[in-house]
Parts: structure tokens; C-alpha cells; sequence
């Protein structure tokens, strides 16, 4: 073991965690000759440690590896996804070598570090024994999973169809054990092991926890059911904790093995937008309205799963629709439509509540009243479907679904039009622009209303991401977000929205997580089918170095949300900081499915590519579709494309992408913000115009110190006038620059920003000529996840003045594809 390795500083002995258990064995170790055992053990050792889950795991120092003779056994400590993704990675590498065939094994369960008769760490418990009996019923190119970790797996929409169940089979001792078979994209054996074949095989019919197994030689009788007991207690415990149910999966055709399909809770409802049937098309926003708060209010109920507004919406009104479909896509049983017919003072609601698997209508209901009533109209729709569906209300439940959002029809529709704006609005080059309307629509609908709640909460979330993403990163830009949180607070201090507003302001805008995460915590318990709830938290793990953490609560988030491209696009940027590319384009294929024309998903998986491989041909060939297809769409891919022109170094590309971004930002780096004059500057001096160059980098560092001494505290802006001065030739100014920017925004404070400040700094050093400086921020900044990768290295001509250097070279040669 080396020096880092986990066990240097061992636990005592016989004390159990809980372990994720990746066991892997060559198949006919034994028949072949010690060389040949040798050459394949060293071989299949530099796969394994060259899978991205191993690096991370081991860069977190959460990885334990134990010899076993024939292969070994990995054991992770995150998240039973570690094991079963390093698997796949591992079957994956191995289609380069065919002479090498495995067998895995893959259990989560409880084990002990203890030490062997060699003084050397080792393992035991009860977890290593389930574990050894999963990898013994396979055969070569097989991934088998206890029914343990396909039950924690189904929870994640991204595995389900990949889990193929096996039933369950007779091991030692006549014991059963239930198995499940990992098989993706043409990786795992989908063939049914010879070894359930010739024994004895169940359908599992109760999803309960495999039974005890027999000890392993090496441990005494004593030790394992010591373990057992406590790991039943476990389990018993997390069962009431979780409330969690045993996954559906399908079963095994005589052609294969069919792929999963998760459980469908009774009580789950997608409320789809009602039909606008007005004659003033203006009204959309009114029916909108009306849907959103009955679904709002049916999302209060915790016995019920509801479904987003953001993914029910793309199912528009007044077109046939396929509720049986539409209900598969979304997880959920049951459906309601309607339609709202608004005339003066007068509206007509109604609204029907449908069985999605027999398309049987369970109740319905046509309501003709004053508009002043239309508050009251929905809270009746929402208990009335809780009822049908026998759902159990609180009394605090009642209330919040009784209470009506505002009195002013007006501010209603303000908010609705703000909130929908706001909802659908990414991070691309034009959210500034959308965020500023969206808080212009919301401060009149508080003006109308100044106790409208909802109103403040949501203009506190876009003052909040104007400051966060750097759009508008000042002391008044945060003031507004606080006043607006502020004013919740007085109206209704113990609104779940109200600590979600806060939870929010603490993360955005002081990177306070803990305290966000405490009022996460509150939120939770009024609001338990709100994704941002989840969304948030994955956001907070991912500012804390918590990738899988961020990543599991992002697909939480889904489950909620399960056509929210946004989210999905998150997922995916996560996967890309990584630099596990593979997973980023397969989440960005989900989001695809979903929205097959969006520009931003098409261009975010051709950048892939370009990162990845320092390959521009995909993005350039998707840039030049959308720009024949789409033209509207060009100044949200803006960055992109000057981006690719600049590693294609094709100036009047560069310069044609400069003039799509229009009023935006031309180029931005998460938090880092480029001006235009600075473009321009990074143009005419990649053609040499030297001139030019200085004229536009002059102009860019005016700009850039108003910004500045707007956000004198803030690194991002400090390290963007650092690389302007140095460009200039300032070199002490530079490099003060940027070591200040270092300084104010640290990794550990913000693991996605902080590891850029790094390498702006690096970047300073190039320019300013101090190559070994420049070679040793660099160095570091690729040890963290992040959006520096080996195509923004191997292309772009930011990093010009260091080609050539062996210490440069070196790092982009880490970087590259394995």
C-alpha cells in the first residue's frame, strides 16, 4: 500500500463501516503459466488505476485496494454508483485488450479493517463475504450487482434501464442470494450466467435483503454474526428512515434481458397546463397561473409525488395528447387537465383528474364564478384531487392550500409572467438580459401587492443568480436580493418558500453553505416535492468539493423534474469539470431526447469533443448548422463559437461570433466575464496586430476597472484586469492582480471559481513571461475539477507563450485522452 493509502491510519479492528465493494477476478487465472499471470495482473492493474472513478476516489483518499491473487477488490466509500461506474469504465477499457477476460462483482455492505498475519491492512465483515458469493455466479464479461445496490441504483433514473434482473439464485449452504445483471452501451455480458442456468433460480417477488451467508475462511464465526447483527440493525433503521419500497425491474426474456423499469408510486400526479380558452390570447399567463398554483398546492402534500411546472410545461394545451405516454415519460400514475375561460369579471375553471394506464376519468369538475374567486377555486381543485387519491392532509397542509397567494388578479399575472421567465431561463450568454426582465415583472407585481410572498421569494432567487454568476456582482445587487428575503420574513416567517429564499440568498450571495444547508432543512418539511430543494443542495456539495454528492442530489432533482433540460445541462457540466466526458454526453443525450432543438444542449455536446480530444471539427459542424437553421439562437452560443474560432485560430470567425453576441458578454468562464475591447485584444493579437492589440487591450482595462471598483472584493473581475495589464506589458501590476484574486477566492471556498483564479494566475504569468511560475499555478489548477481541460491547453492562444516549454507540454500530455 502506498504511503496515502487509507488504512496508514487504521481504525481499530472489528470496528464496521459501510463499504462499496467492487470485486474483480480473472477468468482461468489458474490454468495459465506464472509469466503469463504476471504480464495480465500488471496489465489489468494499469486499467484499473487509469478509470476516472479510481482517480477520484483515490485523489479523496476514499479508495481501499486489496490484492486478491487472481484480481482484486476495490472498496469505496461515497456511493454505491462508484463501484458499479467503475465497472462499466474497467469493461470499456477493456475492448483494447480482448486477452483479458474478467468477471465483477459489485455489493454494498458492512466491513472492518483489520490487519493479517503479515502486519499488512486488510478486510473483513460480512460485506467482502456477499460481495466474494455475487462475483463467484458470473462468468466472463459479466457485471453482476446484489440486490442491495440494484435497489440503491433504481432510486437514480440513469441506471434503471440498465439493471436487469436475474432473480434470485442458490449459492452455499442452500442460501439464496438476489442478483441483478449491469449491461450498458455493449459493456457487460447480457447472457444469463451458466451458473443460474444449471442451479436453482427464484423470481423475487418481496425485494427483501439477502440472507445471512457463510463466513469466508479467514474469519471466525464469531465476528460475522457480530456484524450481522448490527448490519440488520442498519438496515432496519435506514428501511424506517427511508420509507424506501424494493425497485420493479424486469425480468430476463429468452432473447436477453429487458431493460428496467422503475416503480410508479399510486399517488403521483402531473398537473399539465391548462387550455387558454379566452378570446384575448394575452390571458395564456392567467391559465398558466391557475395550473401552477393547483399544482403548487398539490405539491404541499407530502403524501403525494407531484411533478415540476418545469417539466410538465412542455406538454402545451389545446393539442391531442397521449396522457398513457406522457405519464411514462414523467413517472407518474395519474394526470390532470383542464382549460380556464376568463371573460371581465367572470371565469370558468375546469379540470379533470385521469387514470393514465386506463385513460378512465376519476373526477371532474366545472366551476363558474366571479374572478375574485378564482384563488378559492383552485384550493377546492387540489383538495378535491387529494381526495380521490386518498391522500392524508395535515393540518398545516390544509391551511397551505387554503391560503391564497395575493388578492390582486394583476400582481397574479405579473408574477406568473416573472416566475415563467425566470423558470426558463439558462446560463447562456443572453440570462443576464432575461433575469433583469424577470426582476422587472416581479417589482410591479410587489408594487401591486406588498404582501404577495411568493413575489419577493422569487425576486430574491433573481437578484440572487444576477450576483452569483457575476452578471451584476455588486453590493446593491445583493441588497436588493436581501430587502426581498427581508420582506418574506416579515410577512410569513414559517413558509417553507421563505427559507428556500434564504437557503438561496446564503448560498448565492455569502457562499454561506452551512447556513443554507440549515435552511434547506426547514424548507424541506412544508415543501417535499419542490427540486430546487435538491437542486440547491447538489449545488452547495459541488461549490464544496462534493462532486458525487452534487451529482446524486442533481438526479434527485430530476426524479422531480424529469424534463428539466436545465438540470440536466448541470448534470452534464458537472461530468465536464470532472473530465469524465463519456458520462457528460450521455446525460446531454437525455436532455436531447427532450428537447432535440436546443441550441445550447447541441453546442455544450459538441464542446465535448473539443475538450475532450482537442477536436473542433463537431462544434464547428453543429455552430455552422444552427447558424444556417436557427440564427435566433446564435447569440445565446455566442462564447462558444469565438471560443472554437479560437482554437481554430480563423480571426474572421472569431471576430463574426463577437458581432452575434450583441449586448451580452462575449466570453465567459463560470464567474469570469471578458469584455468586449478584451476580444478584441485576444483577436488582433493572435494575427500579430500589435497595434491593434494594445489600442483594444487599453480600452478593455477602462472598462474593466470600473467593474472592479464596483466589486473591489471579488476575485474574478481582479484576476480579468490582471491578464489586461498583463497584455499591456504592467507585469508587476499583473501578477499583484492575480495572486489577489487567488486570495479573495480560495478552492476552499468555492471549488468551481476558486480553482480558476489559479489558473488566470498561470495564465498572468504566461503573458507577463515568468514561465516557471506560469508552469507551477498550472500544475495545481489541473489537480481540481474544472473547466480547464486538455482542448482549452492543446488550442486556445491564451496559453501561446508557454508552447515548447517541456513543464507545459507535460501537463497538457496529463490531460489528454487515455
Amino acid at each position: 500500500m502506498s504511503a496515502q493509502d487509507p488504512f496508514v491510519q487504521t481504525k481499530p479492528d472489528l470496528q464496521p463501516e459501510i463499504a462499496h465493494l467492487l470485486l474483480i477476478d480473472i477468468v482461468g487465472f489458474s490454468k495459465l503459466l506464472d509469466n503469463e499471470q504476471i504480464e495480465l495482473l500488471q496489465e489489468l492493474n494499469q486499467i484499473v488505476r487509469a478509470t476516472k472513478s479510481f482517480q477520484a476516489a483515490e485523489a479523496d483518499g476514499k479508495l481501499v485496494r486489496v490484492p486478491t491473487g487472481d484480481g482484486m477488490t476495490l472498496v469505496f466509500f461515497h456511493s454505491p454508483e462508484e463501484p458499479a461506474r467503475c465497472a462499466l469504465e474497467i469493461s470499456s477499457a477493456l475492448q483494447e485488450h480482448p486477452r483479458i477476460q474478467l468477471r465483477m462483482g459489485v455489493h454494498s455492505g458492512q466491513v472492518n479493517r483489520v490487519t493479517d498475519i503479515n502486519e499488512r491492512p486488510s478486510l473483513a465483515g460480512s460485506g467482502i463475504n456477499v460481495a466474494q458469493l455475487v462475483l463467484d455466479c458470473g462468468d466472463a464479461g459479466h457485471i453482476l450487482l446484489s440486490g442491495h445496490v440494484a435497489e440503491d441504483l433504481c432510486q437514480y433514473r440513469h441506471w434503471q434501464p440498465h439493471l436487469h434482473d436475474l432473480g434470485e439464485c442458490e449459492v452455499k449452504h442452500g442460501l439464496r442470494l438476489h442478483l441483478f445483471n449491469l449491461c450498458k452501451d455493449g459493456l457487460g455480458n447480457p447472457r444469463v450466467p451458466e451458473k443460474l442456468k444449471r442451479g436453482k433460480r427464484w423470481k423475487q417477488a418481496s425485494g427483501a435483503e439477502v440472507r445471512p451467508l457463510s463466513v469466508r475462511r479467514w474469519q471466525n464465526l464469531a465476528l460475522v454474526a457480530a456484524l450481522f447483527v448490527s448490519a440488520l440493525a442498519l438496515a432496519i433503521s435506514f428501511s424506517i428512515f427511508f420509507r424506501r419500497g424494493s425497485p420493479t425491474i424486469a425480468q430476463p426474456s429468452s432473447e436477453g434481458v429487458a431493460g428496467a423499469v422503475a416503480s410508479i408510486p399510486e399517488k403521483s400526479i402531473a398537473v399539465l397546463p391548462f387550455e387558454n380558452l379566452s378570446d384575448a390570447k394575452e390571458n395564456t399567463y392567467f391559465a398558466d397561473g391557475v395550473q401552477d398554483e393547483i399544482l403548487t398546492d398539490l405539491a404541499k402534500v407530502a403524501d403525494l409525488k407531484i411533478i415540476s411546472r418545469t417539466s410538465v410545461m412542455h406538454y402545451k394545451s389545446g393539442v391531442a395528447r397521449n396522457l398513457r405516454e406522457i405519464a411514462q415519460q414523467l413517472g407518474v400514475a395519474h394526470v390532470v387537465e383542464g382549460a380556464v375561460q376568463r371573460s371581465g369579471n367572470h371565469v370558468r375553471v375546469n379540470a379533470r383528474l385521469v387514470d393514465a394506464k386506463t385513460s378512465r376519468q376519476l373526477w371532474g369538475e366545472t366551476y363558474d364564478r366571479g374572478l375574485a374567486d378564482v384563488f378559492a377555486i383552485q384550493s377546492e381543485i387540489a383538495k378535491a384531487i387529494a381526495d380521490q387519491l386518498q391522500a392524508k392532509l395535515s393540518p398545516s397542509e390544509k391551511a397551505a392550500i387554503e391560503r391564497p397567494p395575493t388578492g390582486d388578479i394583476t400582481a397574479f399575472d405579473l408574477y406568473t409572467r416573472g416566475k415563467n421567465l425566470l423558470l426558463t431561463t439558462t446560463f447562456s450568454s443572453s440570462a443576464g438580459a432575461n433575469l433583469l426582465k424577470a426582476a422587472d415583472l416581479l417589482n410591479q407585481a410587489v408594487a401591486r401587492d406588498p404582501a404577495f410572498v411568493q413575489a419577493y421569494c422569487q425576486l430574491a432567487w433573481t437578484h440572487d443568480l444576477l450576483y452569483l454568476f457575476g452578471l451584476d456582482h455588486t453590493p446593491a445587487r445583493l441588497a436588493l436580493a436581501d430587502a426581498a428575503v427581508q420582506a418574506a420574513f416579515r410577512l410569513r416567517p414559517d413558509a417553507g418558500e421563505v427559507h428556500l429564499a434564504r437557503a438561496q440568498n446564503l448560498y448565492r450571495g455569502y457562499l454561506d453553505y452551512d447556513g443554507a444547508l440549515a435552511e434547506l432543512e426547514i424548507a424541506r418539511q412544508t415543501l417535499p416535492n419542490d427540486p430546487l430543494v435538491f437542486e440547491l443542495k447538489g449545488y452547495i456539495s459541488r461549490r464544496q468539493g462534493r462532486w458525487e454528492e452534487a451529482i446524486r442530489n442533481l438526479e434527485r432533482a430530476v426524479d422531480l423534474d424529469p424534463r428539466n433540460v436545465d438540470t440536466l445541462q448541470q448534470i452534464a457540466l458537472s461530468y465536464e469539470d470532472l473530465r469524465r466526458y463519456a458520462e457528460e454526453k450521455s446525460v446531454l443525450d437525455r436532455a436531447l431526447a427532450i428537447e432535440p432543438n436546443n441550441a445550447d444542449t447541441k453546442v455544450t455536446r459538441a464542446c465535448a469533443e473539443f475538450y475532450w480530444k482537442a477536436d473542433t471539427r463537431l462544434l464547428h459542424q453543429t455552430i455552422d448548422s444552427i447558424l444556417a437553421t436557427s440564427p435566433a439562437a446564435m447569440p445565446s452560443i455566442a462564447g462558444d463559437w469565438l471560443n472554437c474560432a479560437l482554437a481554430e485560430r480563423d480571426a474572421v470567425a472569431a471576430k463574426n461570433a463577437l458581432i452575434a453576441s450583441g449586448e451580452n458578454p462575449p466570453l465567459h468562464d463560470e464567474a469570469v466575464h471578458f469584455n468586449r475591447p478584451f476580444v478584441e485584444g485576444v483577436i488582433a493579437r493572435m494575427i500579430n496586430d500589435d497595434d491593434q492589440a494594445r489600442s483594444a487591450f487599453t480600452a478593455a482595462r477602462a472598462e474593466q476597472e470600473k467593474t472592479v471598483q464596483a466589486q473591489p472584493k471579488y476575485g474574478p473581475p481582479l484576476c480579468v484586469l490582471g491578464l489586461i495589464d498583463a497584455a499591456l506589458g504592467r507585469k508587476n501590476e499583473a501578477l499583484r492582480e492575480g495572486r489577489r484574486a487567488v486570495e479573495l477566492l480560495p478552492v476552499e471556498k468555492d471549488a468551481i471559481n476558486g480553482p480558476l483564479m489559479i489558473e488566470y494566475l498561470a495564465m498572468i504569468a504566461a503573458w507577463v513571461g515568468d514561465k516557471d511560475l506560469a508552469c507551477e499555478q498550472l500544475a495545481t489548477a489541473i489537480r481540481f475539477p474544472s473547466s480547464l481541460n486538455y482542448g482549452k491547453l492543446k488550442l486556445l492562444p491564451f496559453w501561446d507563450p508557454l508552447r515548447g516549454d517541456p513543464r507545459f507540454e507535460k501537463i497538457v500530455a496529463s490531460l489528454a485522452p487515455k
